[in-house]
């Protein structure tokens, strides 16, 4: 086995604290990296309260894993020693099903392998996150972090990333479109400088107008305060998409009244509780509201690949890992702009 340390939940009531613990020997298929860096995603506080349910214990959180290969089994041909790589929200799936045969792993009918709080493949593993040390992945699951990329910040690529990236691939955003970004934090900053790297013209929609200069400075044309009625009423039928990001509850029913004939409304936060939307909403006018997770591991390689050529990484505020709890209060505030990502070598 291979002796790894990291910071680990005991229960839903206590805070993480140093845990020792073992990783699998490196098989024939796997890859082992050092972490180097690991974001900090909202869903790992979540999870380490059991706030979604069905928390399994001890918990090592983190799924925006970026580091430097070990490592390789005797059959790994897609990597080597000193290579670097990352690990984002799953491990392994079951391979077979129409889903993961169609590079849309995160969707596995039978259940993807989640890259903590979850279980390998013979569904009795607990697997454990990036708070650590080290990791063994299998091969088809690690993905190249491209050199030209600030490691630090690219980590959050792997989570927030993707999961704003593959929405605007699927839907096929192009250049002169129009597209609106609801709500600027750790998703909605990364939807915006896709959203310009695509060629789109990107407005924010936010409650906050103390964020117009930084949605600008990341390269947003437009900004529009929601609660002013008549900021919101001159965007009225005029956006082909809008990028939901706000995991807040909030009213669908009025952003719908923005989008154009045939716009879709993207769910990609994840509120807490449903909302009402009425039928004719969406019949006058075509509309669609959709939701959409993170991509498989094909577009996720696609998408740093794209990063990497447009220079786009996350903007992030390195901590230590011995300031996490700190970093969960200021997350919760939303004093963060926009991730924060844990500098490994402090554990």
């Amino acid at each position: 086995m291979v002796a790894a340390k990291g910071y680990a939940a005991q229960n839903k009531d206590t805070d993480l604290a140093p845990w020792s613990f073992e990783r699998r020997e490196v098989g024939p298929h796997d890859v082992q990296f050092d972490i180097l860096y690991c974001g900090v995603c909202h869903s790992d506080l979540h999870q380490i309260r059991d706030e979604w349910g069905g928390s399994i214990y001890p918990m090592v959180p983190g799924h925006e894993i970026v580091g430097r290969v070990v490592a390789v089994g005797s059959a790994v041909t897609k990597f080597k020693v000193g290579d670097l790589a990352g690990t984002g929200c799953m491990v392994d799936s079951c391979r077979t099903c129409e889903s993961c045969q169609q590079g849309l792993e995160q969707y596995c009918y039978n259940g993807n392998s989640q890259t903590y709080n979850g279980l390998e493949q013979d569904k009795k593993t607990p697997t454990y996150g990036g708070y650590s040390n080290t990791i063994v992945v299998n091969e088809d699951f690690v993905l190249r972090i491209p050199e030209n990329l600030d490691l630090a910040a690219a980590a959050p690529l792997l989570c927030a990333g993707i999961t704003t990236y593959s929405p605007l691939r699927h839907w096929k955003l192009q250049p002169g479109q129009k597209l609106a970004v609801l709500g600027l934090g750790g998703l909605g900053h990364m939807g915006v400088k896709f959203g310009v790297a695509m060629g789109a013209e990107v407005t924010v929609l936010s409650t906050s107008p103390a964020k117009e200069a930084d949605a600008r400075r990341l390269g947003a044309h437009n900004f529009v305060v929601t609660s002013d009625r008549e900021q919101f009423k001159k965007v009225r039928g005029s956006f082909d998409f809008i990028l939901d990001t706000v995991s807040a509850e909030h009213d669908y029913q009025p952003y719908l009244s923005l989008l154009k004939v045939d716009g879709v409304h993207i769910c990609v936060g994840a509120p807490p509780t449903a909302s009402a939307i009425k039928a004719f909403s969406l019949i006058t006018g075509r509309k669609s509201i959709a939701g959409s997770g993170i991509g498989g591991i094909a577009e996720t390689q696609e998408m740093l690949d794209f990063c990497a050529e447009k220079g786009i990484v996350s903007d992030i505020e390195l901590i230590n890992i011995k300031d996490i709890h700190q970093a969960y209060d200021r997350m919760l505030k939303g004093d963060v702009r926009y991730r924060f990502v844990i500098d490994m070598a402090t554990l």
